[in-house]
């Protein structure tokens, strides 16, 4: 075999585009396989109404170095924007400023000593170095200990039971720690938030890799879902895609990976069963294009759980687009009977909340309304997660395998996506996990 490869890639999200590009920059050729019809999986954008933006939202930590690193790659660098946000929180009918030392100091819903431990929870965690130890434990149970039982019910079984419901009592504290000190970590100092986001939203990145990757020689084809990894004498040897087979030297798979238990019928039987035991919830998000703004915070956060919603996004407090954009996600699992409601349901209850949270609010502000849906958004991390993955390096040799699970403990961002498709690509080349 020569020394350049023909890699076959599955998925033309970032992850998968990131793996497309390492290759691509060592010489080997690759062939993107996407189902969809667009790129870009949770990251590809939609026109709403004559704006261009995402159909599930990102925004950008200062410590998403891997992002970083490609948008220099790509020359697109100055693109990347840093803006003061403003997180609040909705607590007993009334609006109130969230996230740093003042605003957790005049908020009415704990008491002293309870804000204490919330202040040192976070300290905690933002110079966490090592999470093995949370791993072992479920995050209800260590957030009750940290915070006591009064300030968990208040600022965290809200956003517990609205995310994972039935699943709340099984997510690793770990996943919750790491989450903390990402956001922790954005901060520009004590008292300010800052976040970034890409001018043009994430097609702006997307874009730039399609075409370095075509401009590579990269083959991209859209539309094309993938029906079997092909394998002979206990190595991956291509595809089948509509009927035809595809040879390749190497098979990485991006897609989720309840998906590749359908595709890879050829993995030992172990894998496979951990493959479809993998638990997820999904998402339904409802995007609003208003005429006035909403309130004056880019993440708020509920605590009343009557109205079904743990959070909403302001996006436009974020990136500043020409209307209000608000995304207003619900997560839960499949089998939940809200994730079948129709478009309107999702409208009628949003529009409730929004009435609550801004008494000013009418429906006349409404100019557009969308709803995304996503089956596999959130991957269910339990403690000691990792060891209920296959591993990445997959015992059929030469296929090798990741979605967003194998980010744990961190939490789904596009930097660990261009991470992980880094991963994929150096293991792909030199076979080793």
């Amino acid at each position: 075999m020569s020394d350049k490869l023909n890699i076959a890639i599955l998925g033309g999200g970032p992850m998968g585009l990131a793996a497309a590009w390492h290759l691509l920059k060592q010489g080997h050729h690759v062939s993107i396989f996407e189902a969809g019809d667009r790129l870009g999986g949770m990251t590809a954008s939609f026109d709403f109404d004559g704006v261009r933006i995402e159909r599930f939202f990102h925004f950008l930590c200062a410590t998403d170095y891997d992002y970083f690193e490609l948008l220099e790659e790509l020359g697109i660098t100055d693109k990347l924007h840093w803006v003061n946000t403003r997180m609040g929180i909705f607590h007993e009918g009334s609006l109130h400023n969230w996230g740093e030392p003042f605003a957790l100091m005049k908020f009415p819903g704990l008491n002293l000593i309870e804000k204490i431990r919330y202040a040192l929870k976070v300290l905690y965690c933002k110079n966490l170095k090592n999470f093995e130890a949370l791993d072992r434990e479920k995050a209800t149970v260590w957030l009750r200990t940290w915070l006591g039982e009064r300030a968990y019910k208040i600022l965290w079984e809200p956003l517990m039971s609205l995310k994972f419901y039935h699943l709340k009592n099984e997510v690793s504290a770990a996943w919750i720690a790491a989450r903390v000190q990402r956001v922790a970590h954005s901060r520009e100092s004590l008292f300010k938030e800052k976040l970034g986001y890409l001018a043009g939203g994430s097609d702006t990145l997307l874009f730039a890799l399609e075409a370095a990757i075509r401009q590579r020689g990269g083959d991209v084809l859209l539309s094309t879902p993938v029906e079997q990894v092909l394998v002979s004498g206990g190595r991956a040897t291509g595809l089948r895609v509509k009927g035809i087979e595809h040879q390749f030297d190497r098979v990485i798979s991006t897609i989720p990976l309840p998906y590749v238990a359908n595709i890879a019928p050829d993995l030992p039987e172990d894998d496979l069963q951990k493959l479809r035991q993998l638990r997820n919830v999904g998402v339904v998000t409802v995007k609003f294009k208003l005429s006035q703004q909403l309130t004056p915070y880019f993440w708020l956060n509920l605590t009343d759980t009557s109205y079904g919603i743990p959070g909403i996004i302001e996006y436009s407090n974020l990136n500043p687009l020409p209307d209000t954009i608000v995304y207003v996600p619900y997560y839960m699992p499949q089998d939940n009977v809200k994730f079948t409601w129709d478009d309107e349901q999702f409208r009628t209850e949003t529009v409730r909340c929004f009435q609550a949270i801004n008494p000013g609010f009418s429906e006349s502000w409404i100019l557009s309304f969308h709803v995304s849906r996503y089956f596999y958004a959130q991957p269910v991390c339990v403690p000691g997660f990792l060891a209920t993955l296959p591993p990445m390096k997959s015992r059929i040799d030469d296929f090798f395998m990741a979605d967003t699970s194998y980010y744990y403990p961190q939490d789904r961002s596009i930097t660990e996506s261009i991470k992980l498709g880094n991963q994929l690509a150096d293991m792909a080349v030199t076979g080793h996990g």
